[in-house]
């Protein structure tokens, strides 16, 4: 039998730099911006949280979705099922302003 050599991780090698400054970011459920507001409410409700850190391409917090924001969008008059995180991004790190009305 041949002994197999492990390596253990530290801290430096993960690749999403966190701080203790933001437990968000070091935990909990994580949502992208290109996923829809029914996809974020549908993990929101299987964590049983009441927030979700939103999150870019590369694994890093941009922002944080509340339940009450996502439903608001979702009650409002210009959802669809497309509208996606991005979409409504008020550019402050929150997602909770429904899309405006297409005509």
């Amino acid at each position: 039998m041949t002994p197999v050599q492990t390596q253990t991780r530290t801290a430096s090698a993960d690749p999403v730099h966190r701080t203790v400054a933001d437990p968000v970011a070091a935990a909990g459920p994580q949502v992208w911006l290109d996923m829809t507001v029914e996809v974020a409410l549908s993990v929101m409700a299987a964590a049983r949280a009441g927030q979700l850190a939103v999150c870019d391409e590369d694994g890093l917090r941009t922002g944080l979705v509340t339940r009450a924001g996502l439903t608001a969008v979702r009650d409002g008059a210009g959802y669809t099922d497309r509208v996606r995180l991005r979409d409504i991004a008020d550019g402050t790190g929150t997602c909770a302003t429904p899309p405006a009305r297409r005509t």
